[in-house]
Order: structure tokens, then C-alpha cells, then sequence
């Protein structure tokens, strides 16, 4: 007696390097996690490295306010611009800050404008010198994240290209 043959119909399988749309959606994320990469070193950065500067030296100053100012709360990532101002003999002085980092949110901010006397140019906010560590791991957990979701896609499509040759053999 002989075993009962099954074959099975032809299976069809979808391309491996997921096409040209596959490609193209994937340059487009790399493009939009890039950009956003992109906005957090100019926007984010500057503020950072200042702070860190002016960290140890940082006095508040008389007259320095806060002209605008808004923080919004994304799950546990709190986002704040501010234009920090004040008056000198020569003229006004003002600066846009930006400051990112993790925290829960639990109303609303209030803060003291502080610069260092030798650097009044780089003026920033109490809050922004007592989260000075919180700001840079965001920072830098946010970063890597959006640096590795802008580079992925591209690794994939080169990996998929450069393996194009060896498809189909064993």
C-alpha cells in the first residue's frame, strides 16, 4: 500500500523588498522622522547647551519677564516656549527658549528669568536649571529614537537592494 499523495497548489508570495511603494513609503518616513529630528536640534538644543553653560553662574535679574510663554503635556513629555525679556541701559534684550522634558503635569508653571551676569544674552528660567538633567535625557532619549526611526528605513531598503542578487538561491 502506498501513502495517499498530497500536493499542495503553488503558493504565491508577495515581493520581497515590498515594492516601489513599499519604497517609497519608507523614504517618506525616514524624510518626516528626519525633519522632526531636524527641528528638536535647532529648537531644543541651543537652550540646552546655554543652560548648561550658565548652570552654576545663573542669578535671577531684575526686571527680566516672561513676554509669552506656553508649556503643552503629550502623555508624560512636556513641551514649553517662552520669549524671556529684559531691559538694560543699552537697550531691550529678549530671547525664544525652548524646553523639553518628562514629567507629569500638574498646572501651570510658574518661573523666575535668570541669566549670568558675564552672559546676560543667554537668559533662561529657574525651571529650565532644575530639570537641566531631565531636559538632557529627554533630549537624548527622544533623539536616538527619532535618529534610529529616520535611519532604519534606509538600512532596510539598502539591506533589501544589495540582497536582490541572492533571491531565489539556496
Amino acid at each position: 500500500m502506498q501513502p495517499a499523495s498530497t500536493s499542495l497548489p503553488p503558493q504565491k508570495l508577495p515581493p520581497q523588498d515590498g515594492g516601489l511603494a513599499g519604497r517609497l513609503w519608507a523614504l517618506l518616513g525616514s524624510v518626516m522622522f528626519g525633519a522632526m529630528l531636524v527641528a528638536l536640534a535647532i529648537y531644543t538644543l541651543p537652550s540646552l547647551v546655554s543652560d548648561w553653560r550658565i548652570h552654576d553662574t545663573a542669578r535671577p535679574i531684575a526686571g527680566g519677564r516672561v513676554t509669552e510663554g506656553s508649556c503643552s503635556s503629550k502623555l508624560v513629555v512636556n513641551i514649553c516656549d517662552a520669549t524671556l525679556s529684559f531691559q538694560t541701559k543699552s537697550g531691550a534684550v529678549s530671547r525664544d527658549v525652548n524646553y523639553v522634558f518628562a514629567g507629569v503635569q500638574s498646572g501651570d508653571y510658574t518661573v523666575t528669568v535668570l541669566a549670568d551676569p558675564a552672559h546676560p544674552e543667554w537668559m533662561t528660567t529657574d525651571m529650565a536649571i532644575e530639570r537641566l538633567w531631565n531636559r538632557t535625557i529627554t533630549l537624548l532619549v527622544i533623539g536616538g529614537l527619532l535618529l534610529s526611526l529616520t535611519l532604519a528605513p534606509v538600512i532596510a531598503l539598502i539591506r533589501r537592494l544589495g540582497n536582490r542578487g541572492y533571491a531565489g538561491t539556496i
